[in-house]
């Protein structure tokens, strides 16, 4: 079987560390795995089909001879690095926003526009996570009732923000269960016992940018630049994966069932219990996808209000569908067929 040298950038962060984690469960040809962060992660290890590799800092020619570089290290990296990893002939598969919304650039969830691939010019975005969970659902929708305006509410978790605001939401927990005083160093507010507005940028429109990144990347994804999308979004004191709730307008009026047909036989999709639910009545939560693959399709209901609207909770786990998982089916799907994974 041909193999591939494939590097990792940003392998120590929660991101990196899921890629480098998938890629083992998945069986990606790897030939020759570089992992790849910054300085400061000098003198670490990855551990990888049983072995324990050595971080490579990030330094010039690091790419050469490498095949696809998986990259979780942010914007500002994704930008230093773009062109090095065009000049050595590789593949970039990047998770930042760096890319997302440059027209010649595939932005790409591959159960729902794997097509766009066959356009790159060796640099190919993974969405925002919100963006990638919420398509997986949206995509099969839209194709068979036309999606007619959409408005998202999200609850995200500390993942979001890697593993130093998963660290500080159980840290601070600790202290305010024993009483003690806790500053916090990543996320500004008190983030256990709380929810808040999404700490992105509040900009002009008065819309976070974190809500802007969902909007305008759900269009490009499902390929309707003129789809009337509203999102709110909210940080909740999870420390792994996303929920959503969905309130849809489609232009016909499918009933419940048939959604959840439709869904639970779409791939990346799996339905919770028995049509939503389980025998307690509960629906699917983010401790319940957590280190999972599938989004989790719960509680379709149609909307008293309009037989056209429809409201659906759904949850996915950010790390994975929502990133690194996302990272690795976009590298598979650009494989040769004879070589491609479990």
């Amino acid at each position: 079987m041909e193999s591939y040298r494939v590097a990792v950038v940003g392998a120590t962060g929660a991101v990196g560390q899921e890629i480098v984690s998938i890629l083992e469960e998945r069986a990606f040809p790897v030939g020759q795995l570089i992992p790849v962060a910054s300085e400061r992660s000098r003198g670490r290890t990855v551990s990888f089909r049983g072995e324990e590799i050595p971080i490579e800092p990030l330094r010039p020619g690091i790419f050469e001879g490498v095949d696809y570089v998986l990259s979780s290290a942010g914007s500002f990296v994704t930008a230093q690095i773009a062109q090095e990893v065009a000049a050595a002939g590789a593949i970039l598969v990047d998770n930042s926003s760096q890319f997302r919304m440059e027209p010649e650039v595939p932005l790409v969830v591959p159960e729902v526009n794997g097509h766009a691939l066959r356009n790159h010019r060796n640099i190919i975005a993974n969405p925002n996570c919100n963006a990638a969970i919420l398509a997986v659902v949206l995509g099969p929708l839209h194709r068979e009732y036309t999606i007619r305006n959409l408005f998202v509410a999200t609850y995200q978790a500390a993942s979001g923000a890697g593993n130093r605001a998963m660290t500080e939401l159980q840290d601070e927990t600790v202290a305010l269960l024993q009483g003690r005083p806790h500053r916090n160093t990543v996320i500004p507010y008190q983030y256990a016992f709380n929810c808040f507005l999404h700490n992105t940028e509040l900009m002009d429109n008065g819309y976070v940018a974190e809500e802007w990144k969902v909007i305008n990347e759900l269009r490009k994804i499902l390929e309707v630049p003129d789809l009337p999308v509203n999102v709110h979004a909210v940080r909740v004191p999870v420390m792994r994966s996303h929920a959503e709730v969905i309130h849809v307008e489609f232009g016909s009026s499918p009933s419940v069932n048939e959604l959840y047909d439709l869904l639970g036989n779409s791939p990346g999709v799996a339905v919770f219990g028995s049509n939503g639910w389980d025998a307690a009545g509960l629906g699917p939560t983010p401790v319940g996808v957590a280190n999972t693959n599938d989004v989790m399709v719960g509680r379709i209901r149609r909307d008293h209000t309009s037989e056209h609207h429809y409201d659906i909770w759904i949850t996915g786990d950010q790390l994975r569908k929502g990133a690194a998982l996302n990272t690795v089916q976009i590298a598979e799907m650009l494989l040769p067929v004879s070589t491609c994974c479990v």
